[in-house]
């Protein structure tokens, strides 16, 4: 009798454990890296490309699975799914309907989506896993042109370093200062829960950098400055919160420590605007004032110490000890306080360079964040080509920030090109499907008809569109 093989298993890194305890239906964890090419995708060939590209990062071929303690990864050989876009971007993911696995690629006219669940790697590893993918269905569609370069070099992913880089460099003894005021939360009503409102603007590079390099700073600066006096001008018009508004921009750790894992190793830094403290209305002090916490707090001692306390957390004995389903209900609720301290997150993933021979069949990069309850709005930024693309994701039903955002950049002389998913303008969705969903008052009347639980309609319509 042939011996079964031993199913491979690894546990989830340091960030990665947060992310299926508290990810839900509010709070998706998901991010979504889009491709457009010059010509329309083949369904068949995406799914081959996919399979390929799996083949090199094997570390990306796992499910989740509950523990007595934490969550951990499996080995996945179910075969992979590749469906037409269809929902709104970054929904809560459902395993099941994709096989297990944690990441989801779609496709869309000449578009390819990949989603990923957060507790499987963090953006600078998906850039390549992406790119990959790329690689893969261009060789496979033009199997002539590429014929000699079929065995795709270059991708810096090391499929097999697997650790947890974290562990492997952070300090015990190191302790960061705290900022315990609450952040501003932008108001407004809100989308339909499955709803996610998307505006991207496709920004000139070169007037950009121009700008910048008058201004003595760098694109992340000039746009986190730019984000905050948007939302300033927000906040304002409400004339409600004093609270200050608080941007969290992520940080590769890469950058910093030496690593080659595939799996999350990234940190944080948090900018913090109080409107009591600065003039919110001048934007060279904000600008100012962007570049010199950008300056303090992109160093590599105060990124040690934000890694340092995030490691100390999720490495706790008393944390650890705490049986998984009670551990859930704990970390669930400090979770829902700590998202009181965040008004938004930006994450800029740089420059996006494809290999010179694989460019002329690539169109566009950019990508987008899941929104939750509390960062109503969520920013990206990646440039690829002559093009910067800034990127909102909303739960909002208007998108004010996103125009004041685009027409403070006009202003300053630096054009940019608006596309949405069809929330806020119809007529600009190129990129996108139209998304078909009920109208509430047909909920409401099958509800009625259905009369299967004495619950309010309230409460159903809540169920229903997952509250």
């Amino acid at each position: 009798m042939q011996k079964k093989e031993k199913v491979k298993w690894r546990k989830l890194d340091n960030s990665a454990k947060l992310f299926p305890i508290v990810g839900n239906k509010k709070f998706s964890s998901i991010y979504r890296m889009s491709v457009t090419l010059v010509e329309q995708i083949e369904p068949k060939t995406l799914k081959l490309a996919v399979e390929q590209a799996l083949n090199i990062f094997t570390s990306f071929k796992v499910c989740l699975k509950k523990g007595f303690f934490w969550y951990y990864l499996e080995e996945n050989q179910q075969e992979i799914v590749v469906n037409p876009e269809e929902t709104y971007p970054c929904r809560y993911m459902n395993q099941k309907a994709n096989h297990g696995y944690l990441f989801k690629v779609t496709y869309y006219k000449n578009k390819m989506n990949v989603e990923i669940f957060h507790a499987l790697t963090d953006g600078s590893t998906a850039i390549e896993f992406v790119k990959t993918i790329v690689y893969e269905y261009l060789n496979l569609v033009h199997t002539n042109t590429f014929k000699e370069k079929f065995t795709i070099k270059n991708v810096e992913a090391d499929t097999k370093n697997i650790e947890d880089s974290y562990l492997k460099n952070y300090e015990k003894g190191l302790h960061r200062k705290e900022n315990s005021q609450k952040a501003y939360i932008l108001k407004g009503k809100k989308l339909l829960p499955y709803q996610v409102g998307i505006t991207h603007g496709f920004i000139s590079l070169k007037p950009v950098l121009k700008t910048c390099r008058r201004l003595k700073v760098t694109v992340s600066e000039y746009f986190t400055a730019v984000l905050i006096y948007s939302i300033y001008q927000e906040q304002k018009e409400q004339k409600k919160s004093k609270k200050p508004i608080k941007v969290c921009i992520p940080v590769n750790l890469k950058n910093y420590f030496k690593s080659t894992t595939t799996s999350n190793f990234f940190s944080y830094m948090t900018v913090v605007a109080d409107h009591k403290q600065l003039d919110l209305t001048d934007f060279e002090l904000i600008l100012a004032f962007v570049r010199n916490n950008f300056k303090n707090k992109l160093k590599k001692e105060e990124i040690a110490k934000t890694m340092a306390h995030t490691v100390r957390l999720g490495n706790s004995i008393y944390i650890r000890m705490i049986p998984l389903v009670i551990k859930k209900l704990i970390l669930k609720l400090i979770y829902s306080q700590i998202q009181k301290y965040t008004t938004t997150t930006f994450s800029n993933l740089g420059k996006i360079n494809f290999l010179p021979e694989y460019q002329a069949y690539i169109d566009q990069f950019f990508f987008v964040i899941g929104p939750e309850r509390a960062e109503k709005i969520k920013c990206t930024a990646c440039s690829y080509g002559n093009n910067i693309a800034f990127s909102f994701s909303s739960i909002l039903k208007e998108n004010k920030v996103e125009k004041r955002f685009f027409q403070f950049l006009e202003e300053q002389q630096i054009p940019n090109t608006v596309v949405t998913n069809g929330i806020y303008d119809k007529e600009n969705t190129k990129l996108y499907p139209k998304i078909n969903t009920l109208l509430i008052e047909e909920v409401i009347d099958k509800m009625k008809e259905k009369k299967k639980i004495k619950i309010s309609i309230k409460e159903k319509i809540k169920r229903k569109f997952h509250f």
